[in-house]
């Protein structure tokens, strides 16, 4: 459960990265609330899908999983930290509606789908996985608009180079044990 718990913390930092960011350029009642639910939602279900997929090619790939999952964590890991070393997204939203809240939710879970392949590798349940990734993202999304209120932007590209390391050091570990 720890590797689930790890797994759902680096997974929510794109959603904490983007929440700072919208927190930090806009004062909207309610908006901690809304992207909360909106990334919590989308990376706890995107995890399923992606499980869902490792479990239908697992026979076929079974002695290249271990290979497999840690190019996927590798991949997204470098990805996120090469995307909070670039401009965010969130500096350019003028005006944060339902649909741009949904379109962001399903661009910062996208990258939870192909680690959810790593979940057939894991020894969890993948719907108390899933569950919990949703959870801790949506906490994490929460505390993040409330954290960009009052800093800025300066911790978003920091917590997504976080997640990033440790989405690849997982990679490492499901690998080389």
């Amino acid at each position: 459960m720890l590797e689930v718990l790890i797994l759902a913390v680096a997974l929510s930092m794109d959603a904490f990265a983007v929440a700072i960011g919208l927190g930090a350029k806009k004062d909207t009642p309610g908006l901690a609330l809304k992207a909360g639910l909106f990334f919590g939602v989308f990376q706890g279900l995107m995890p399923f899908i992606g499980y869902l997929g490792g479990k239908g090619v697992l026979g076929w790939m079974a002695d290249y999983a271990h290979f497999i999952a840690f190019v996927l964590l590798a991949l997204i890991g470098a990805k996120m930290i090469y995307e909070a070393l670039q401009e965010g997204i969130e500096e350019d939203i003028a005006v944060v509606t339902n649909k741009m809240m949904l379109l962001l939710a399903v661009a910062t879970s996208i990258d939870a789908m192909a680690a959810g392949f790593s979940l057939t590798l894991l020894d969890a349940n993948p719907y108390i996985a899933c569950l919990s990734i949703g959870i801790v993202t949506f906490a994490f999304s929460w505390f993040g608009v409330l954290i960009g209120r009052k800093s800025g932007t300066q911790l978003g590209s920091k917590a997504e180079i976080f997640g990033g390391v440790v989405l690849i050091l997982m990679g490492l570990k499901i690998l080389l044990f």
